[in-house]
């Protein structure tokens, strides 16, 4: 580590070797991971280190070597952080530690649970854990140092339980589902703790768990048969903002409760991931972003706890010394005995401060980890970072040799130092122009945020069945026939009804565009972006109410409506930022000469939307057509005119003139087909079918009387995609992001994985975790918060999913397949499967199939699988699960699909950092959400003047120069 740890490149390389290790099966893949993994450190690796790979080729003893010798390292090295890989050896760690005077929690590894078997699994080993080690310790003699404390016995046997590994679906947004399935599991664990005479203590994790994690502590420990339990606690972490008034409720609640609880303060371990998480979605970094405020916090919440030991025992757990120090001082000035609290330590690091505390008498306990290497790994990686972290005490002090005064410095003037010293640099210049940034998505970990969406369920139920008309040029237009969408969880529910728009209704309407196309056209671009604008913050007002209505007329879940409407934000703060930036000409000037390469709009748009996305897209294909300048006719989709209705209301409402938005429901083979052939349209926005597409791309080809012009086909059609599974993949993340991608809004999605390829050696095992997983995703209504899978949009939809599900039993093996019960009584509800041993010339591999089917393909190798992925007729997404960083360029150079996913879901493109569009028969190659989208609605033209006059020119005329407008 002394070698290799100095520059962060080599060692995050070294570290993902590490945790690729596990996985890695032979003396081959051993190798030549690592040479990927040091080649992609580049110049910086220490030349002995490639030596010694290059001296080991592939196939000879060399490299059984380096593979052996390797393992051994690493292993070696996990053995000092984890205690034991069974109970056998982590109770040989226990008992040498108790000889030394030390006690210990135990903590399982292999936190990732992905089904409900798994979660079982973890509650019987915390059950088996702590009767295991109360039968072994009882007759161990007492160590009162550990073993007694100021008001009697100390249980001898302390584990810690991460609530999240008690249920599949660990979430906030459904608190009370993930609530009672975590304390059904928890409470037998309680129990047997309670009657042994054991102790257990609640980890904390991610920031996005800390509420309901905090809320089931209290909630289970507050029930009678736990009421006057002391032997439990739980962690608080000092990096967070709020953990100060979290101890002032823990307090509050023990006080009124009666019996106190422990409280392990500790600095934090995910600190990386909060920031990066927060900043990623656009929310308040909810950790301190400067270690010397985590540190200045924990020495609060020390004093906090120290002034209230009696309801909140402390157990303060830091390697850094200072910390220490200082909620020891707190304890001797306050008068606090030494055994009414305990100071912890991570098993493998700051054994010599442990080794010095329990010299001067303090209570030690140390967080030992057990269990199998594969799942410790990630734990492994963590200590390694922190060991190794420029910041850490331990490397500051046992490595670096900092000077003492420096390493105990109060941080409260680490901060003051800090603060001067960014005082003086320059102030940066003032960006005038915001640049566009993505609309965060709401958070609904936090409580505000779902009792606002809930009152928003109730203000739009209660304004369900109201009569809809179409509106031609600002006028509401009625008709006889009518178009009712429903509720696809309770087809009997009326969401709206709608007039139905006939074929003389379409013609009318191209009339009034082609009209009102020369009077848009000419308003100013920035006049333009300006709607877009406005529209946007009635959009970001009404978040709440018009994601209630997706989950009521289209049936998405809570967070799929929530990132429906914020994509549609987005679409009009992109396309009104890019629609300045297109409007200035570009200028290539010569003298004697002037030239102007300018845009101008197409003419009349027609937008025919999908239902899938019912804010989201016909937003984006609407706003961009408007801002560019093209007057539209907005023909939603038959299953969600509701919402398309909505939108027209705001882009009223922020100011677009009567003429230039036509709203137009009816059935698509009517005024559809209308819209498309007339002569008077110019451009065709359309998104959905593979068959409709090719239909619409046909009938615009033609040319009719009248016609002057060839009709512009934007069409973004279906998709066959897949995510493709290679043997060193991490199948935590690769099962549970399979999952993501298709089962997500019930499959619905183009973007949606509908086969999933993985290559042989690790075939067996991916699929017997995907089906467990499968088993666990939640069936349901939409409005309830826990449902993954929802119903199906309309009867035709279900009809075909039920199809595919026949199909299934000849093509492939069934390996789970969901059961909606009753539902399907109600509304379009149909089970969710997956299809292994699928070959890739069966229906069920090459047909879009659009709903919650799945099929698992083995590939001999990631040539084969390359090739299985790209032999269908669809491009549009794709993925990769692989540690390879060679498999990983390899598939960057050969996937060939529109947007391409590595180590993550295939679903949820966002705008502008990911635009979103595929090609074959995926589409023509246009991205959404991208900086080119806009220049398909628009013509392009270049204006050239000879400014020479009798052999003159123009005194600003500029001679043997050029310059281009580059815009804002």
């Amino acid at each position: 580590m002394g070698l290799t740890m100095g520059d962060p490149a080599v060692k995050v390389q070294l570290f993902r070797f590490i945790d690729a290790l596990p996985a890695l099966k032979d003396a081959t893949s051993v190798r030549r991971h690592l040479r990927e993994f040091l080649d992609e450190a580049g110049a910086k690796v220490p030349s002995w280190m490639n030596v010694a790979v290059d001296l080991a080729p592939e196939g000879s003893m060399r490299a059984e070597l380096l593979a052996a010798t390797a393992t051994w390292a690493a292993t070696n090295m996990a053995r000092r952080f984890i205690a034991g890989s069974d109970p056998r050896e982590a109770l040989q760690t226990v008992l040498r530690l108790r000889q030394r005077g030390i006690g210990f929690t135990a903590d399982l590894l292999g936190e990732a649970v992905i089904s409900e078997a798994e979660a079982d699994i973890y509650q019987q080993s915390c059950l088996s854990l702590i009767s295991g080690l109360v039968g072994s310790l009882d007759d161990e003699p007492e160590r009162p140092g550990i073993d007694r404390g100021f008001d009697g016995p100390v249980p001898r046997v302390n584990l810690s339980i991460k609530l999240t590994s008690l249920t599949t679906d660990f979430d906030a947004l459904h608190a009370e589902a993930t609530a009672a399935a975590v304390c059904g599991r928890l409470r037998p664990i309680l129990r047997e703790a309670q009657r042994l005479g054991a102790y257990v203590h609640v980890d904390m994790e991610q920031y996005a768990h800390k509420d309901l994690t905090l809320e089931i502590f209290r909630r289970v420990l507050s029930e009678p048969e736990f009421l006057n339990w002391p032997d439990v606690g739980i962690v608080a972490q000092a990096y967070l903002a709020e953990t100060f008034d979290d101890l002032k409720g823990l307090r509050d609640w023990a006080e009124a409760r009666g019996t106190p609880v422990t409280i392990r303060l500790v600095k934090g371990a995910y600190w990386d991931y909060e920031v990066i998480h927060a900043q990623e979605a656009g929310w308040p970094v909810p950790v301190y972003t400067e270690k010397w405020q985590s540190d200045a916090n924990f020495e609060r919440c020390s004093r906090f706890l120290m002034e209230n030991s009696r309801v909140l025992r402390p157990a303060l757990a830091s390697h850094n010394v200072r910390s220490l120090a200082a909620g020891l001082a707190v304890a001797e000035s306050l008068g606090v005995p030494k055994n009414a609290y305990e100071l912890q330590v991570l098993h493998g690091m700051g054994e010599p401060i442990a080794r010095a505390l329990v010299a001067s008498e303090y209570r030690v306990r140390v967080y030992t980890p057990y269990g199998a290497i594969l799942p410790g790994m990630a734990y492994l990686v963590r200590r390694l970072l922190e060991n190794t972290s420029n910041e850490s005490f331990l490397k500051a002090s046992f490595v670096d040799r900092r000077e003492v005064d420096d390493l105990l410095r109060n941080p409260e003037e680490v901060g003051t130092m800090l603060g001067i010293r960014r005082r003086t640099k320059a102030t940066p210049a003032v960006v005038i122009q915001a640049p566009f940034c993505n609309e965060p998505l709401t958070d609904f970990t936090r409580r505000p945020a779902r009792e606002a969406m809930l009152a928003a369920l109730k203000r739009v139920e209660g304004a369900l069945g109201r009569t809809y008309p179409l509106r031609l040029d600002g006028n509401e237009i009625r008709s006889t026939g009518t178009l009712d969408s429903t509720d696809p969880g309770r087809s009997s529910r009326l969401v709206g009804r709608f007039a139905m728009a006939t074929a003389d209704h379409a013609s009318l309407a191209v009339r009034i565009a082609r009209e009102a196309a020369p009077g848009w056209a000419a308003t100013p671009a920035s006049d333009r972006a300006a709607v877009l604008m406005r529209a946007a913050v009635i959009l970001r007002e009404r978040k709440f109410d018009l994601a209630a209505w997706e989950v009521y007329e289209c049936a998405k879940p809570w967070r799929e409506a929530d990132g429906d409407v914020a994509e549609a934000i987005d679409f009009c703060e992109f396309y009104a930022r890019e629609m300045l930036r297109l409007a200035q000409p570009v200028v290539r000037d010569v003298p004697g000469e002037t030239n102007r390469i300018e845009v101008i709009p197409r003419g009349v748009a027609v937008v025919i939307p999908p239902w899938n996305f019912p804010l989201a897209i016909p937003c984006g294909m609407t706003v961009a057509a408007l801002v560019a300048g093209n007057p539209v006719i907005l023909k939603p989709a038959e299953q969600s005119p509701t919402i398309a209705w909505h939108l027209a209301e705001i882009l009223g409402e922020a100011g677009l003139p009567p003429g230039v938005l036509q709203f137009l429901p009816g059935e698509g083979e009517d005024i559809g087909r209308a819209l498309v052939e007339d002569p008077g349209v110019d451009l065709i926005a359309f998104t959905g079918s593979v068959k409709v597409g090719l239909e619409i791309n046909r009938s615009a080809a033609q040319s009719r009387p009248g016609m002057d012009h060839v009709k512009r086909v934007i069409a973004e059609m279906g998709g066959k995609n897949a995510i493709i599974i290679d043997d060193d993949a991490d199948l935590d993340e690769a099962v549970l992001g399979v999952v993501r991608s298709a089962f997500g809004y019930s499959g619905q999605k183009c973007s949606a994985c509908s086969r999933v390829i993985v290559l042989d050696r690790i075939y067996e095992a991916f699929v017997v975790r995907l089906a467990e997983a499968a088993r666990a995703v939640v069936i349901g209504q939409a409005e309830d918060p826990e449902t993954v899978v929802g119903p199906l949009i309309d009867a035709e939809a279900a009809d075909r999913i039920r199809m595919y599900s026949g199909l299934a039993e000849t093509e492939g093996r069934v390996v789970a397949r969901g059961n909606p019960g009753p539902l399907v009584q109600h509304g379009h509800f149909v089970a969710p499967i997956v299809v292994a041993d699928v070959l890739p010339s069966a229906r069920l591999a090459r047909e879009e199939i659009f709903g919650p089917v799945v099929v698992v393909l083995r590939a001999s190798d990631l040539a084969d699988a390359i090739e299985i992925a790209n032999g269908t007729s669809y491009a549009l997404t794709g993925g990769i699960y692989s540690r390879s960083p060679a498999n990983i360029e390899r598939i960057r150079r050969s996937f060939r699909v529109g947007n391409l996913y590595i180590n993550r879901p295939i679903t949820g493109a966002i705008v502008d950092r990911q635009p979103f569009g595929g090609f074959k028969l995926s589409g023509i190659g246009t991205k959404a959400g991208g900086s080119d989208y806009l220049r398909e609605f628009l013509l392009t033209r270049t204006v050239t003047e000879n400014t020479l006059r009798r052999g003159f020119a123009p005194e600003d005329d500029p001679v043997g120069t050029e310059s281009i407008g580059t815009g804002l």
